[in-house]
């Protein structure tokens, strides 16, 4: 354990060099955040080695989750793209069926992630001429014992890969950001919204 994830701390919970044994502000606000609903990592055993959870004690359950990003072009690429002029494509199409792809490979991708059946992918990328740049949302869906969050986010981030992808021989400052999960439902913790 030590060679992967360092020393242990110390017995006496986390301290900062500067704090003169006094406890990390961050640890102490973790825990009164906490409260009596604290959390683990369940991708890491006791011992500290990674893991895959096992789901098979959970229910199945209707799933779903939506995740969205941003790609900025610039003027000069997000005009080719609108008028479908890059060399490489349509951008927009090929990026789509890259996303919806992903979506279907997560587990391949994501070493811990489950292999799940997923009974819907759709993949939506807009144009923003306002910042010039193009706004991808992905949405997953299944019956299963485990949720689509991580399918959600693939099939953005590998659909803004492609939008960058086809548009880099045009400009070197492209930008893909805000990937982040927006929704999700289904499972023991319900319905949640970021964001909202």
């Amino acid at each position: 354990m030590e060679s992967v994830f360092g020393e242990p701390p110390p017995a006496g919970g986390l301290t900062s060099p500067a704090s003169n044994g006094a406890v990390n502000n961050e640890s102490q606000l973790s825990s009164q955040n906490m409260g009596s609903s604290s959390f683990e990592l369940t991708h890491t055993s006791n011992s500290g080695e990674a893991q895959m959870v096992d789901v098979s004690p959970k229910e199945s359950s209707k799933r779903a989750a939506t995740a969205v990003c941003k790609v900025i072009l610039g003027k000069k690429v997000f005009d080719l793209v609108s008028a479908n002029q890059m060399a490489k494509g349509v951008v927009l199409t090929v990026a789509k069926i890259a996303g919806i792809t992903a979506a279907k490979q997560t587990s391949n991708l994501i070493p811990l992630c489950h292999n799940i059946n997923l009974t819907h992918v759709q993949v939506d990328l807009r144009l923003n001429q306002v910042d010039f740049s193009v706004t991808i949302e992905g949405e997953a869906a299944s019956t299963g014992k485990t949720g689509v969050e991580m399918e959600a986010m693939t099939a953005v981030s590998i659909a803004g890969l492609t939008v960058y992808d086809m548009c880099k021989a045009a400009s070197k400052d492209i930008t893909i950001t805000d990937i982040r999960l927006k929704h999700k439902s289904g499972g023991k913790s319900g319905e949640y919204f970021w964001g909202q």
